[in-house]
Parts: C-alpha cells; structure tokens; sequence
C-alpha cells in the first residue's frame, strides 16, 4: 500500500511553466509573426520582378495588381512580398548579433568579474552615453553602397549596449545564489558553471531582449530608409515609404503605395510587443501575479451571476 501511494505523481505541487503562457496577447501575436514570415518566405517566390517598369502608373488595385502599381508602373505587391523578406531578414539578423554581443559583454564579464567586467561595463557606458540615431546616420551617410547586412551591422553595433546592462545585473544576482556558490565550492569547472547553472535562467531574459533587438532593428531600418540612407539595391517596408513619398503617392491619393507598407510595418512591431509583454509576465513574477489577478477579476462577475439566479429563484 505504501509503495502504491509514494508511486503516485504528487499533486499538491503546482506546476511550474517553463514558457510563457498562451495568453490572447501571445496567441494574436505569434499568429501576425508566421504569417508575416510565411509572406516574406513563399511570396518573392510567386510574385514577379518587382523592378519591372510598365507604362500603367498609378493604377489602384486590380484583378491584374492586387495592390496596384507605382508611377512608373511596378507591381506594389511584388515590392511588398520582397520588401517583407528585407526587412523581415534585417531584423533576424540585428537581433542575433545583438544576443550575441550583449551576452559576451554583459554575462560573460559579470560572471568573470575582475578587470574584465570592469573593462566591459566601461564599454557598455562609453556605447550607452554615444547617441545612436545620429551615429548611425553618420556611419551610413560616409559607405555609399550599402547592403542589407552592412546596415544590420551597423544597427547592431550601436544597439547592443543597453541589453548588455540589463544582462549584467540580472548575471551578478544569479552568480551570487546558493546553487552557484554549491557548484563552486564542489569544484565545477567555471564555463561548466556559466552554461549549466547560470544561462538556463536567462533564457526568457534573452528571449526578450533577442524580440527587442528584431524591432529596434526593422525600426531602425525602416527610418534610415525613410531618410534616405538605408540598404541600396535592395527591397524593404523603408525604401517603399521613401519611394512612395519621393513619388508623391500621398498627394495624388495613391494610398495603395504607402498603406501596405507602413500597415506591415505597424502591424509586426505590434506582434513582436505582444510576444516580448508575454515573456515580460514570465521574466517579472509582481507582472505574472498581477496579470493573474486581473484575469480572476473579470471572471468573477461571470461567476457570481448563476448563484445570484439560484438566489433570485429561491426566493421567489
């Protein structure tokens, strides 16, 4: 009998969740993002050559032109499709090279402690106080031919610096913890100690940090195009808002040129805030319970409504 009973799965313990919870906001949000994805991926493929001059300009959308044509007679939507695999592949791109710069300068220094995490928080503070926006006008203004990974070069370098602090802190409150301490003192080798014991813990921190890095990115992308120092040669939610404006599409009322673009634009940026807000609640428990308390709150009055019936009749 005893045997039986300790073979049982113990359900007083609650279950802990690894990931964030499928909330509407999460739900909604990785819903935008594969479709996004799956547009940029499939769609260069089926569309034809943007670049294609016509002599039909500023036509609306049509059974020819899902999204009508520019003034010199591109197809909008062939532009859309691959402007979407653009920015879609700067963001990847800026938010990788921001996971990784911000990891090796902040956890890697705060585990390693010393002369190092002080040289490393020096260079984060020294990167943190340049302004960014105009560093990389700058940088942009000087290289005149500019592709798509120059440009996600040059966003990730002046913006990894703000990730890192925040990457730091959290690694020196982990490092400081009894587990951590136990390893050391049990002779754990330190990369053993650094992979095992303290990354684990900074996966939603770096998951959240990777999902602002990607909209810094597109952002950031996006308004170097619009002024007219993005990627050259090249395709992206950006460079179709700075066509569009240089074409005018907004005084002659051709909206199907500038809306697709800045719709995308407006619409994945909402999705990936509703994704990183979802790793929020995991990350920060005073978020999680208050996010929790909220969700009781409104089931409560459905709650309470049968029993107030019951009452109603009883009384009666």
């Amino acid at each position: 009998m005893t045997t039986s009973l300790s073979t049982q799965p113990d359900q007083s313990r609650p279950r802990r969740h690894r990931g964030p919870r499928l909330t509407p906001k999460l739900a909604i949000g990785s819903t935008i993002v594969i479709l996004t994805v799956l547009f940029g991926a499939v769609g260069p493929l089926v569309v034809g050559n943007p670049s294609t001059v016509r002599d039909i300009a500023m036509t609306p959308p049509s059974s020819d032109f899902i999204l009508g044509t520019t003034q010199t007679g591109q197809d909008v939507f062939a532009q859309l499709a691959y402007a979407t695999r653009g920015s879609l592949t700067i963001g990847v791109v800026v938010g990788v090279l921001t996971l990784v710069l911000s990891a090796f300068f902040g956890v890697v220094g705060a585990f390693a402690g010393g002369w190092l995490d002080d040289a490393f928080s020096l260079l984060s503070n020294v990167m943190l106080v340049i302004p960014g926006l105009p560093l990389v006008i700058v940088i942009s203004s000087y290289v005149s031919d500019k592709s798509i990974w120059l440009v996600a070069f040059i966003l990730a370098i002046t913006g990894w610096a703000g990730s890192a602090r925040v990457l730091r802190g959290f690694t020196l409150s982990v490092r400081n913890r009894d587990y951590v301490l136990a390893a050391q003192v049990a002779g754990e080798k330190r990369w053993r100690i650094l992979a095992v014991e303290i990354l684990p813990n900074l996966i939603p921190l770096l998951a959240s940090q990777v999902v602002f890095a990607i909209i810094s990115g597109i952002l950031g992308e996006a308004g170097l195009s619009f002024l007219g120092l993005g990627a050259s040669g090249t395709f992206t939610w950006g460079t179709m808002l700075y066509f569009a404006q240089n074409g005018l599409a907004l005084r002659l009322g051709a909206w199907w040129w500038f809306v697709p673009p800045g719709l995308m634009l407006a619409l994945f940026g909402a999705a990936l805030s509703m994704i990183n807000f979802s790793i929020d609640e995991t990350i920060n428990p005073k978020l999680r319970t208050a996010t929790t308390a909220a969700r009781k709150r409104r089931k409560a009055p459905r709650a309470a409504a049968p029993s107030t019936t019951r009452i109603e009749e009883a009384v009666a």
